[in-house]
């Protein structure tokens, strides 16, 4: 995967790790994310992601032919633990947006959870992929693949 750098840290908030927005190059990932994270090459979670983006993916595709290695670890949304809705869906609210790229994975083992879309959304997408993902307690789906997608 090449080197491998930390992503710079915003800082503590109620003993919670919060993470930047911006681009990951070849990033580890955990802790807090608040603003939607583009990444721009192969990138891995090193820690379970608590996701706060309201209205907008949690984790987008920035570049063609990268994938997204879950290692075993867990994304959660804003969503209700039991019903993933709590009532209504929130239009952009994915856990990971394939964002119109091209040869593009999602690599597990790993679950993405209780989003207020879906967990997975692959938009504009030719020769997706996901592999050995667990998608629970979503609210529209699990992954969903728009029909300009092809080849998950």
């Amino acid at each position: 995967m090449g080197k491998i750098r930390s992503f710079v840290v915003a800082g503590l908030v109620g003993g919670a790790l919060v993470l930047t927005t911006g681009i990951a190059h070849a990033e580890d990932i955990r802790g807090t994310i608040v603003r939607t994270l583009i990444l721009s090459e192969h990138t891995r979670l090193v820690g379970d992601v608590t996701c706060t983006v309201e209205g907008a993916p949690c984790l987008a595709f920035g570049a063609p032919g990268i994938t997204l290695y879950l290692n075993g670890f867990t994304m959660t949304g804003l969503a209700n633990s039991t019903t993933g809705c709590s009532g209504a869906s929130v239009v952009g609210e994915f856990g990971i947006s394939t964002n119109n790229q091209s040869a593009v994975g999602v690599r597990g083992p790993g679950v993405v959870q209780r989003f207020r879309n879906s967990g997975i959304f692959f938009l504009g997408t030719v020769r997706g992929r996901v592999e050995l993902v667990t998608a629970s307690t979503n609210c529209i789906s699990g992954i969903q693949v728009n029909r300009t997608s092809s080849s998950i």
